[in-house]
């Protein structure tokens, strides 16, 4: 079902409608659709992560409303609607209403360029890629919104120290969009398709192999800056609750506060979503399961794993993240760069096309330099080994009462 299916079964069943009003019509229904699907995903999203991380921790989790906690979600909602909606008196209330707004469209935009069957859900775009990397690039602009509208010095704290770490995870996660880009325009052009590198549909067209496969490097990189993007376990440093209440959204409230939560758990099903169209496939897969339940599969497993790492990971110190942006993921992005074009070039050079088996020889390769790369930047820039600090024994530990 897409955009077009929408409208040709509106003009059959109302045949003299005006053509605006049709594509109106038309872009109202399925944005309602797409929007409360994915609203109804966060909220069942809600439910999974607070279910695995206690089954993780060794806890319940919820179980109180509806068969095995299902209805907390609802119960969440109804209990946000409920709280008074409380705005500090000095903040710029213009900015301090939008920021929940502008942190919460982006993640739904995604949706709309994902393919989910052989033409795209809602649109094909030649840029697609380009048009997640400029939505996204939004969460940015809302956290210091949010935080500079709020007049609350810990949120600003939070939020200064979020968007330092928002712009410097961006740099990685460009360039391992580059590497795939790069890949795909390659494989697209011996393959004499007609699609763009930059479109989504291309993306999955040529990954005969998968990409996670066929460059390890790109997608560790990608999914390590997506999880700081997301502010997830271990880099969620604009919500440090020890030292600074909540972050950006201390002094927010009752449905905004909702939307902040609602957008902080639709995020790992959007970076899912398009971690599994760059680097699994996307809806590739078997041939006799429908390619929207391949993908459905995949996102299901990839948020398994951001959840996963947020039960086990610890959170790491502001300095050890910007020092693993800049010392680690940067070198690496660009090794995996230029290691990948250097191998296409030699391989398209020698026969003018690149088999399967020789992808399988790319794979083994790469596989080989991410390895390499990783040991010896961990040499270079991880934590030099200390040594332990002999003990001293107090003398006060030893007294012993003596009585005469």
């Amino acid at each position: 079902m897409n955009f077009n299916n929408i409208q040709n079964i509106i003009q059959t069943l109302i045949p003299n409608l005006p053509s605006w009003i049709v594509f109106l019509t038309s872009a109202v229904f399925i944005s309602f659709l797409v929007i409360n699907i994915v609203v109804m995903t966060g909220a069942l999203t809600v439910w999974l992560e607070r279910r695995l991380l206690a089954r993780i921790q060794s806890r319940l989790g919820p179980n109180r409303w509806g068969p095995f906690g299902l209805f907390t979600p609802i119960a969440d909602i109804i209990k946000m609607i409920g709280k008074e909606d409380i705005i500090p008196s000095t903040a710029d209330k213009k900015i301090f209403n939008l920021a929940p707004i502008v942190l919460l469209v982006p993640v739904l935009l995604v949706f709309s360029v994902i393919p989910m069957s052989s033409n795209s859900f809602l649109g094909q775009l030649n840029i697609g890629i380009l048009f997640i990397v400029g939505v996204t690039g939004f969460n940015t602009l809302a956290v210091f919104m949010a935080a500079w509208s709020s007049r609350n010095k810990y949120a600003l704290f939070g939020a200064m120290r979020g968007v330092a770490m928002l712009l410097s995870y961006e740099v990685p996660m460009a360039l391992s969009i580059v590497s795939v880009v790069l890949t795909t325009n390659f494989l697209l052009n011996i393959e004499g398709s007609s699609l763009s590198a930059l479109s989504l549909v291309g993306i999955v067209e040529a990954q005969r192999i998968p990409f996670f496969i066929l460059q390890p490097l790109g997608c560790l990189i990608f999914v390590t800056a997506a999880s700081a993007e997301m502010s997830r376990a271990p880099f969620d440093m604009i919500e440090s609750e020890s030292e600074l209440g909540a972050g950006y959204h201390t002094e927010y409230s009752g449905i905004k506060f909702a939307i902040f939560q609602l957008t902080e758990f639709l995020a790992p099903v959007a970076t899912a979503a398009i971690i599994s169209v760059m680097f699994a496939g996307g809806i590739r897969g078997l041939s006799f399961i429908p390619g929207s339940i391949s993908l459905i599969a995949k996102i299901f497993v990839i948020v398994l794993i951001f959840i996963w790492i947020r039960a086990t990971w610890p959170r790491l110190r502001v300095d050890q993240i910007m020092n693993f942006a800049w010392k680690f993921l940067l070198p690496l992005s660009l090794i995996n760069i230029f290691s990948q074009a250097i191998l296409l070039q030699i391989f398209y050079s020698s026969s003018s096309s690149i088999s399967n088996a020789e992808l399988w020889i790319i794979a083994v390769i790469n596989w080989f330099i991410a390895g390499i790369s990783i040991f010896i930047l961990a040499k270079l820039f991880g934590h030099k080994g200390r040594e332990k600090n002999i003990p001293i024994p107090s003398q006060l530990a030893n007294m012993e009462f003596k009585s005469e």
